[in-house]
Protein backbone atom coordinates (compact mmCIF):
# COMPACT_ATOMS: atom_id res chain seq x y z
CA UNK A 1 0.00 0.00 0.00
CA UNK A 2 1.76 3.41 -1.37
CA UNK A 3 0.10 6.62 0.84
CA UNK A 4 0.42 9.69 -0.66
CA UNK A 5 -0.18 13.03 1.51
CA UNK A 6 -1.80 16.08 -0.53
CA UNK A 7 0.10 18.74 1.71
CA UNK A 8 0.80 22.71 1.78
CA UNK A 9 1.71 24.88 5.06
CA UNK A 10 -0.59 27.64 3.12
CA UNK A 11 -4.04 26.70 2.35
CA UNK A 12 -6.08 27.84 -0.29
CA UNK A 13 -3.55 26.10 -3.14
CA UNK A 14 -5.71 23.35 -4.51
CA UNK A 15 -5.03 20.08 -1.82
CA UNK A 16 -7.94 18.86 -1.59
CA UNK A 17 -8.87 19.26 -5.54
CA UNK A 18 -5.59 17.31 -6.47
CA UNK A 19 -6.37 14.54 -3.98
CA UNK A 20 -9.97 14.12 -4.96
CA UNK A 21 -9.00 14.26 -8.41
CA UNK A 22 -6.14 12.07 -8.47
CA UNK A 23 -7.88 9.32 -6.35
CA UNK A 24 -10.49 9.21 -9.16
CA UNK A 25 -7.98 8.53 -11.49
CA UNK A 26 -6.25 6.07 -9.85
CA UNK A 27 -9.92 4.14 -8.83
CA UNK A 28 -10.51 4.52 -12.22
CA UNK A 29 -7.26 2.42 -13.38
CA UNK A 30 -8.09 -0.31 -10.94
CA UNK A 31 -6.46 0.46 -8.25
CA UNK A 32 -8.15 0.01 -4.74
CA UNK A 33 -8.03 3.93 -3.09
CA UNK A 34 -8.79 5.39 -0.02
CA UNK A 35 -9.51 9.29 0.24
CA UNK A 36 -8.62 10.68 4.23
CA UNK A 37 -10.02 13.65 4.18
CA UNK A 38 -8.13 15.11 7.63
CA UNK A 39 -9.01 18.64 6.93
CA UNK A 40 -11.95 19.41 9.64
CA UNK A 41 -13.87 21.65 7.04
CA UNK A 42 -14.26 18.18 5.47
CA UNK A 43 -13.96 19.85 1.55
CA UNK A 44 -12.96 16.16 0.03
CA UNK A 45 -15.97 15.18 2.34
CA UNK A 46 -18.14 17.41 0.68
CA UNK A 47 -17.13 16.50 -2.75
CA UNK A 48 -17.99 13.17 -2.30
CA UNK A 49 -21.87 13.85 -1.52
CA UNK A 50 -20.58 11.80 1.90
CA UNK A 51 -21.97 13.64 5.46
CA UNK A 52 -18.67 15.11 7.04
CA UNK A 53 -19.64 13.12 10.61
CA UNK A 54 -17.09 10.92 12.11
CA UNK A 55 -19.12 8.20 14.15
CA UNK A 56 -17.88 8.54 17.69
CA UNK A 57 -15.65 11.43 17.06
CA UNK A 58 -11.96 11.55 16.42
CA UNK A 59 -11.53 10.67 19.79
CA UNK A 60 -12.52 7.64 19.45
CA UNK A 61 -10.55 6.46 16.60
CA UNK A 62 -7.10 8.05 17.95
CA UNK A 63 -7.39 6.05 20.90
CA UNK A 64 -7.64 2.64 19.09
CA UNK A 65 -11.71 2.57 20.73
CA UNK A 66 -13.34 1.91 16.83
CA UNK A 67 -11.47 0.34 13.62
CA UNK A 68 -10.96 3.09 10.69
CA UNK A 69 -13.12 -0.13 8.38
CA UNK A 70 -15.93 1.41 10.55
CA UNK A 71 -15.66 4.68 9.35
CA UNK A 72 -14.51 4.56 6.00
CA UNK A 73 -17.64 4.96 3.31
CA UNK A 74 -17.83 4.46 -0.50
CA UNK A 75 -18.37 6.68 -2.80
CA UNK A 76 -20.07 6.98 -6.43
CA UNK A 77 -16.94 5.52 -8.03
CA UNK A 78 -16.10 2.10 -8.08
CA UNK A 79 -12.69 1.24 -6.46
CA UNK A 80 -13.06 4.95 -4.76
CA UNK A 81 -13.73 5.31 -0.94
CA UNK A 82 -13.59 7.95 1.26
CA UNK A 83 -13.15 8.67 5.71
CA UNK A 84 -14.61 11.25 6.09
CA UNK A 85 -13.65 14.21 8.08
CA UNK A 86 -16.01 16.61 10.84
CA UNK A 87 -15.29 19.13 12.69
CA UNK A 88 -14.07 17.03 16.04
CA UNK A 89 -10.56 16.76 13.73
CA UNK A 90 -9.78 20.79 14.81
CA UNK A 91 -8.75 18.85 18.23
CA UNK A 92 -6.54 16.04 16.43
CA UNK A 93 -3.58 17.71 17.23
CA UNK A 94 -4.71 17.70 21.26
CA UNK A 95 -6.08 14.69 21.04
CA UNK A 96 -2.75 12.95 19.36
CA UNK A 97 -0.56 14.74 22.11
CA UNK A 98 -2.73 12.37 24.51
CA UNK A 99 -1.40 9.00 22.51
CA UNK A 100 1.65 6.77 22.88
CA UNK A 101 4.05 7.90 20.52
CA UNK A 102 2.00 10.71 19.30
CA UNK A 103 4.04 11.34 15.85
CA UNK A 104 3.31 7.61 14.68
CA UNK A 105 -0.40 7.57 15.62
CA UNK A 106 -1.44 7.81 12.03
CA UNK A 107 0.74 5.15 10.74
CA UNK A 108 -0.40 3.01 13.09
CA UNK A 109 -4.16 3.34 12.48
CA UNK A 110 -3.22 2.78 8.21
CA UNK A 111 -1.76 -0.63 9.00
CA UNK A 112 -3.88 -2.73 9.10
CA UNK A 113 -5.93 -1.20 5.81
CA UNK A 114 -2.71 -2.50 3.82
CA UNK A 115 -4.38 -5.78 2.64
CA UNK A 116 -7.55 -3.54 1.82
CA UNK A 117 -5.95 -0.74 -0.71
CA UNK A 118 -3.12 -0.09 -2.97
CA UNK A 119 -3.35 3.66 -2.71
CA UNK A 120 -4.50 6.16 0.05
CA UNK A 121 -4.37 10.01 -0.34
CA UNK A 122 -4.48 12.20 2.97
CA UNK A 123 -5.67 15.56 2.07
CA UNK A 124 -4.30 17.42 4.82
CA UNK A 125 -5.06 20.45 6.82
CA UNK A 126 -2.71 23.71 6.16
CA UNK A 127 0.03 24.08 8.93
CA UNK A 128 3.00 22.38 10.47
CA UNK A 129 1.51 20.48 13.95
CA UNK A 130 1.95 17.30 15.53
CA UNK A 131 -0.74 16.47 12.52
CA UNK A 132 1.71 17.52 10.10
CA UNK A 133 4.48 15.52 12.02
CA UNK A 134 2.02 12.45 11.99
CA UNK A 135 1.74 12.75 8.24
CA UNK A 136 5.16 13.28 7.17
CA UNK A 137 6.00 9.76 9.17
CA UNK A 138 2.92 7.58 7.90
CA UNK A 139 3.37 8.80 3.59
CA UNK A 140 5.99 7.35 1.13
CA UNK A 141 5.26 11.09 -0.64
CA UNK A 142 4.12 14.72 -0.40
CA UNK A 143 2.61 15.92 -3.36
CA UNK A 144 3.03 19.93 -2.53
CA UNK A 145 0.79 22.02 -4.73
CA UNK A 146 2.49 25.10 -5.06
CA UNK A 147 0.86 28.60 -6.62
CA UNK A 148 4.10 30.30 -8.52
CA UNK A 149 4.18 33.21 -6.37
CA UNK A 150 7.35 34.48 -3.72
CA UNK A 151 5.43 33.88 -0.84
CA UNK A 152 4.60 30.25 -1.81
CA UNK A 153 8.26 29.25 -2.69
CA UNK A 154 8.92 31.11 0.65
CA UNK A 155 6.54 28.71 2.18
CA UNK A 156 8.18 25.59 0.38
CA UNK A 157 11.70 26.41 1.16
CA UNK A 158 10.28 26.54 5.54
CA UNK A 159 8.85 22.84 4.37
CA UNK A 160 12.37 22.25 2.82
CA UNK A 161 14.17 23.29 6.22
CA UNK A 162 11.57 21.46 8.27
CA UNK A 163 12.49 18.25 6.86
CA UNK A 164 15.91 18.20 7.09
CA UNK A 165 15.92 20.00 10.56
CA UNK A 166 13.75 16.97 12.04
CA UNK A 167 15.51 14.22 10.30
CA UNK A 168 13.02 13.30 7.35
CA UNK A 169 14.89 13.13 4.42
CA UNK A 170 13.91 9.81 3.23
CA UNK A 171 10.57 11.71 3.26
CA UNK A 172 10.26 11.99 -0.40
CA UNK A 173 9.15 15.55 -1.28
CA UNK A 174 7.21 16.07 -5.04
CA UNK A 175 6.27 19.90 -5.35
CA UNK A 176 4.34 20.96 -8.62
CA UNK A 177 2.86 24.10 -9.50
CA UNK A 178 -1.00 24.97 -9.09
CA UNK A 179 -3.75 27.25 -10.00
CA UNK A 180 -0.85 28.51 -12.30
CA UNK A 181 -2.17 31.87 -14.76
CA UNK A 182 -0.32 32.13 -17.35
CA UNK A 183 -1.45 36.00 -18.07
CA UNK A 184 0.48 36.60 -14.71
CA UNK A 185 3.97 37.67 -15.38
CA UNK A 186 5.21 36.50 -12.04
CA UNK A 187 4.09 32.88 -12.50
CA UNK A 188 5.71 32.52 -16.33
CA UNK A 189 8.97 33.70 -14.72
CA UNK A 190 8.37 31.35 -11.75
CA UNK A 191 7.72 28.92 -13.69
CA UNK A 192 10.87 29.52 -16.00
CA UNK A 193 13.23 29.79 -13.19
CA UNK A 194 12.54 27.37 -10.20
CA UNK A 195 13.13 23.91 -12.12
CA UNK A 196 17.32 25.01 -12.59
CA UNK A 197 16.69 24.92 -8.85
CA UNK A 198 14.69 22.47 -7.48
CA UNK A 199 15.22 18.97 -9.33
CA UNK A 200 12.22 17.76 -7.70
CA UNK A 201 10.02 19.99 -9.28
CA UNK A 202 7.49 17.64 -11.24
CA UNK A 203 6.78 18.78 -14.94
CA UNK A 204 3.20 18.79 -14.52
CA UNK A 205 1.24 21.69 -13.61
CA UNK A 206 -2.25 22.68 -12.83
CA UNK A 207 -4.18 26.17 -14.66
CA UNK A 208 -6.27 28.45 -12.61
CA UNK A 209 -9.12 26.88 -14.55
CA UNK A 210 -13.37 27.94 -13.85
CA UNK A 211 -13.36 24.03 -13.77
CA UNK A 212 -12.15 23.45 -11.13
CA UNK A 213 -13.80 25.58 -8.80
CA UNK A 214 -16.78 24.37 -10.23
CA UNK A 215 -16.33 21.16 -8.22
CA UNK A 216 -18.45 22.96 -5.24
CA UNK A 217 -21.19 23.21 -7.43
CA UNK A 218 -21.31 19.53 -8.85
CA UNK A 219 -19.83 18.13 -5.77
CA UNK A 220 -18.07 15.70 -8.51
CA UNK A 221 -14.28 15.08 -9.52
CA UNK A 222 -13.60 17.62 -12.51
CA UNK A 223 -12.95 14.77 -14.73
CA UNK A 224 -16.94 13.73 -14.26
CA UNK A 225 -18.14 16.90 -15.42
CA UNK A 226 -15.41 18.01 -17.97
CA UNK A 227 -13.41 14.91 -18.72
CA UNK A 228 -12.09 17.01 -21.94
CA UNK A 229 -11.17 20.39 -20.35
CA UNK A 230 -7.62 21.52 -19.93
CA UNK A 231 -7.39 21.21 -15.77
CA UNK A 232 -9.05 17.87 -16.17
CA UNK A 233 -6.13 16.97 -18.82
CA UNK A 234 -3.23 18.25 -16.62
CA UNK A 235 -5.00 16.67 -13.48
CA UNK A 236 -4.56 13.17 -16.11
CA UNK A 237 -0.73 14.32 -16.46
CA UNK A 238 -0.32 14.99 -13.08
CA UNK A 239 -1.79 11.52 -12.02
CA UNK A 240 0.71 9.61 -14.70
CA UNK A 241 4.14 11.49 -13.56
CA UNK A 242 3.18 10.68 -10.07
CA UNK A 243 2.11 6.63 -10.82
CA UNK A 244 5.62 6.63 -12.42
CA UNK A 245 7.63 8.31 -10.18
CA UNK A 246 5.80 5.84 -7.35
CA UNK A 247 6.22 2.79 -9.24
CA UNK A 248 2.63 1.84 -9.15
Amino acid sequence: MHILGVYNIKGGVGKTATAVNLAYLAAREGLRTLVWDLDPQGAASFYFRIKPKVKGGSKKMLRGKMDLDDLIKGTDYENLDLMPADFSYRNMDLLLDQTKKPAMRLLKLLRPLSYEYDLVFLDCPPSISLVSENIFQATDALLIPTIPTTLSLRTYRQLLDFVTNNGLERLRIMPFFSMVDRRKRMHTEMMEQLPDHYDELLRSNIPYASDVERMGVYRQPLLEYAPNGTAANAYESLWAEVRADIGL
